[in-house]
């Protein structure tokens, strides 16, 4: 394990996602000194992996805060008596896993946590395509559909963090394939997610599926209509999109945005002269780099 000392001021992250989570040890993008990946299986086998790699930077130089961005739902008010637990998800296994209070009474430092996407925002915000901005989204489609949005400089609160990827949007005319989502028959992740996009596929590779494939024009028209309402009602002065879905899709950003001014009738104008919806500046380390952006929020809070 390397020596840290003498290394400016350092802070751990923890970015748990669906697939695997992204432990990572850094002052900023440019300046990441350790990263480690873990497979997300179960809450007993996961989280005490994570502890294990925070125990090992500990010893080898310690760090000045922790942030915890993590998949949802999640429980995000300090108040709540199970605040710091994951809520009702797809993923049944994780349901009610406390995923802050042993990391917080292991680790005494400042530790900040919300989700992942509010994470991955705040880092593009800091660091990438949201510099200079207050109001601003992020939005990462693959296994589920999250957005993280900032309103005013900070995450939205009311009783929970949003839950953009749930809300419901029309479905394309003509569009019967089932939803995806145990919860719900027409949000945006039931039929725009990565798993939305394997059912559409009944079973074809992804590598030969055509960019004017009838098969997107759904996941378009999905993600479009959620853009639609965001810009409707909070108004994010850019909206920044990736994840797998999009990953090596280079035609999807145009159409959505070419969807998004059609579907808004001239009725309001959105900024970026055809551009509204761009994509993440910093790929895929804004989630992990989420992670580091709350542990350093709650530094400058303590």
């Amino acid at each position: 394990m390397a020596d840290y000392r003498g290394a400016p001021r350092l802070f751990a992250g923890v970015e748990l996602g669906g697939t695997k989570c992204v432990c990572i040890l850094a002052t900023g993008p440019d300046d990441i000194r350790d990263r480690e990946v873990i497979p997300t299986t179960t809450p007993w086998e996961t989280l005490p992996a994570i502890q294990r790699v925070l125990e090992d930077w500990t010893r080898a130089h310690g760090f000045r805060g922790l942030g915890i961005a993590s998949f949802g739902p999640i429980t995000v008010d300090p108040r709540a008596a199970d605040y710091g637990r994951v809520g009702a998800t797809n993923k049944s296994d994780w349901e009610g896993a406390d995923l802050l209070g042993p990391l917080k009474s292991a680790f005494p430092v400042p530790t900040g946590f919300d989700t992942d996407v509010n994470g991955a925002a705040l880092a593009e915000i800091r660091w990438g395509s949201g510099r200079g901005l207050d109001d601003f989204a992020y939005v990462t489609v693959g296994t589920g559909v999250g957005v993280g949005l900032i309103v005013h400089g900070r995450p939205t609160r009311g009783f929970s963090h949003s839950e953009i990827g749930h809300i419901l949007v029309p479905r394309l005319a003509g569009d019967g394939t089932p939803s995806v989502c145990r919860f719900h028959e027409d949000c945006v992740e039931g039929l725009a997610s990565g798993t939305a996009l394997n059912a559409r596929l009944n079973g074809r590779p992804l590598a030969d599926v055509a960019t004017d494939d009838p098969v997107w024009e759904p996941i378009v028209h999905t993600l479009a209509s959620m853009v639609h309402a965001l810009a409707c009602t909070t108004g994010p002065m850019r909206v920044a999109m990736g994840g797998g879905v999009l990953a090596g899709q280079p035609q999807l950003l145009p159409r959505i945005n070419a969807k998004l001014e059609a579907s808004l009738a001239g009725y309001m104008r959105v900024p970026g002269d055809g551009a509204y919806v761009i994509a993440p500046e910093l790929g895929t380390m804004a989630g992990p780099l989420g992670a580091i952006a709350l542990a350093m929020d709650c530094v400058d809070a303590a």
